[in-house]
């Protein structure tokens, strides 16, 4: 990746060149909410294989956000409707790529590797209810399969499963 230094305010900063590219590609990782109908697939089934391809993901914002998801980000696991949970934690282990099973290969995937399960799974009633936690994509829109979170908010919805934060990267 080739950086160019741009002059703003006489302070130089790196601006990154290639198109598409931008500092969410350095080495810090990101967290995000995977959503599945337990019914569909059980996260239990992840911790069964240890890592699976994901391949859930069809809705066209989903899949925007599935282009920023990179190996090592951390996965919060979400049950859907009817038992709306966060069960388990994950971690991404590859970059998206495109899905080998889809027929026009437009779909991108990525494969998760399973951490834990979580000691108290937090309900999504509960979610709602604390305030720290109320600019949550997933609260907005329950049924997006894949959504971005802050540290801040993953570090709280930790809290209420009863694990200690992760340490904030500053």
């Amino acid at each position: 990746m080739s950086l160019k230094a741009k002059s703003v305010s006489g302070l130089r900063r790196p601006v990154f060149a290639e198109r598409g590219t931008h500092r969410r590609d350095t080495k810090m990782s990101r967290y995000w909410v995977f959503a599945s109908d337990p019914a569909v697939y059980h996260w239990d089934t992840l911790f069964v294989k240890g890592k699976e391809l994901w391949s859930n993901i069809r809705s066209a914002k989903a899949q925007r956000y599935l282009k920023q998801v990179r190996k090592g980000d951390h996965a919060i696991c979400y049950h859907g409707a009817p038992v709306r949970v966060v069960y388990a934690l994950a971690q991404v282990a590859s970059d998206p790529y495109p899905n080998p099973h889809a027929p026009a290969g437009n779909l991108l995937v990525v494969d998760l590797k399973a951490d834990r399960v979580l000691p108290r799974p937090v309900l999504y009633k509960e979610l709602k209810l604390n305030r720290a936690l109320r600019k949550m994509k997933l609260l907005a829109e329950p049924r997006l399969p894949l959504s971005p979170v802050s540290e801040e908010i993953y570090n709280e919805v930790l809290r209420m499963a009863g694990l200690p934060a992760v340490p904030m990267l500053r």
